[in-house]
């Protein structure tokens, strides 16, 4: 049983079906299963398969929200999901079920989802490629000798092989965008706190990491922000009011917009000159759109920013790590992190001192109000996602190489997403070009605090302008 027109629709698509009563839940969940054991193989994607749950899950009374019946993933990482193991890509885990839902999953099951398993991550979410010594690596449906980034990586590549329509993601230092662009997908990097955490949020205290989706089209992003991005009553961090429904302004004129472009990196590096094409290309098709568009860059110091940051992500990691520590009751064997964990844990708890973190939190506060700055004359900004085509497996490996070669390796291929993480403003990976290997190039539109709408109509234009629908890769269906 089946549904073999599954990858024909998009998760609002589904649902509607689902709705009509032309297909079941359990239709679709049994076309998903069987993808998953169709494809995992070729893509270690998946990493836990609940299918049990999952039939059970689609066999019971749904609730009546957006995406009643469609079958979902959650990255397994960070979020709790009731009686699923999470494994945070670490060998350094209990690996125990998890006893209940925290609220972001509780929203994700409210909205009809069927949760079928949990998707590949690495180490604790921290390189822009899903490979871990824990859980393997993750290959790319495009080519499978090249990465799907990270570290949404498992999420990214089960989406863009038609195995689910979205799945669960998040982003720290680009961790939605990232796999979204080497996988030809959608991927909003939501304003800070748009979403929930619930009560037990330490892990989001410095506010740069947000969850959302990946997607294959805008408007299934927009329809499960609006289902899940409502206030909290209990968060003293409230995110900015939005005007209307994310959806209803996927369709909607964006208007003539001031569009900043740029291609400048932090080392002052050029990127590869197929990307800055495919930028200039897509900027042009702006101005033919009926939008304002000029080059210019952030201006800012970024080596100020970077030291800045590492000293507030150090702190905040350390201290993680102690908690982690004190709940498995031991202290780590060194084979059980991998080298860049090692390295990035020992080092801030030799080297950091409570002053270092401290004033790295203030001129990280100065350093962001002047990347905002720039929105007070631009409507939105944009850049590649990445600086290279997508690397291929090994190229950023965090367990087979030094920490110096990796931060190296990312540095030259990842330069650009990481401000909004600081700045928490939302930024969004859409798939506007392929390169001469016929691998994915993601474009990153960047709005000012708050502002998801804009960023969803000009989405929603250039879905019609430049579609990516019929793009599909090698491994799907």
């Amino acid at each position: 049983m089946g549904f073999a027109e599954y990858d024909n629709f998009d998760g609002l698509g589904l649902a509607a079906l689902v709705k009509k009563g032309d297909v079941s839940p359990a239709e679709l969940t049994e076309e998903a299963i069987g993808r998953i054991e169709k494809h995992n193989g070729a893509l270690n994607a998946v990493v836990y398969k609940a299918y049990a749950d999952a039939r059970a899950q689609a066999a019971s009374e749904l609730p009546d929200g957006p995406f009643k019946g469609v079958p979902f993933l959650i990255k397994d990482l960070g979020v709790t999901v009731r009686g699923m193991p999470r494994t945070d890509g670490t060998h350094f885990n209990s690996n125990d079920p998890d006893t209940e839902d925290n609220r972001l999953a509780a929203r994700y099951r409210d909205s009809g989802m069927v949760f079928l398993g949990k998707t590949n991550t690495p180490e604790f979410g921290i390189t822009g490629t899903t490979e871990s010594a824990r859980l393997g690596p993750c290959r790319n449906p495009w080519n499978t000798d090249h990465i799907t980034g990270g570290s949404s990586g498992g999420a990214a590549g089960a989406t863009a092989a038609g195995i689910v329509p979205l799945a669960h993601a998040s982003d720290g230092l680009g961790s939605i965008r990232i796999p979204a662009a080497c996988c030809g997908l959608v991927g909003m990097k939501i304003t800070r706190d748009r979403n929930p955490q619930g009560p037990d949020d330490a892990d989001r205290v410095i506010g740069f990491s947000v969850d959302h989706v990946v997607s294959r089209t805008v408007r299934d992003s927009a329809a499960m922000l609006d289902w899940t991005g409502n206030p909290e009553p209990d968060s003293p961090y409230a995110p900015p009011r939005k005007e209307r429904a994310y959806l209803q302004e996927v369709s909607r004129d964006p208007g003539k917009l001031k569009i900043g472009f740029y291609t400048e990196t932090p080392s002052g590096d050029p990127i590869d000159p197929e990307i800055r094409g495919a930028v200039e290309k897509v900027a042009k098709e702006l101005e033919g759109l009926g939008h304002h568009v000029e080059e210019r860059g952030l201006n800012i110091n970024y080596r100020h920013l970077y030291a800045a940051s590492r000293a507030v992500s150090g702190g905040n990691f350390a201290a993680a790590m102690r908690d982690r520590v004190a709940r498995m009751g031991r202290e780590p064997e060194e084979h059980e992190l991998e080298p860049l964990t090692w390295r990035n844990w020992k080092g801030s708890e030799s080297r950091l001192t409570a002053a270092d973190v401290g004033r790295g939190h203030r001129a990280l506060r100065v350093l962001n109000r002047e990347i905002l700055k720039t929105w007070t004359d631009v409507d939105v900004m944009l850049c590649p996602v990445l600086g290279t085509s997508v690397p291929e497996i090994g190229f950023c490996d965090p367990v087979n190489q030094d920490p110096a070669t990796v931060d190296r390796n990312q540095a030259k291929t990842f330069p650009f997403t990481p401000p909004y993480n600081f700045t928490g403003q939302p930024s969004l990976s859409l798939p506007l070009a392929w390169d001469s290997k016929g691998l994915p190039i993601g474009m990153m539109f960047t709005g000012a605090y708050g502002d998801e709408g804009t960023l969803y109509r000009l989405a929603g234009q250039l879905e019609q302008a430049m579609p990516w629908a019929d793009k599909r890769p090698p491994i799907w269906g």
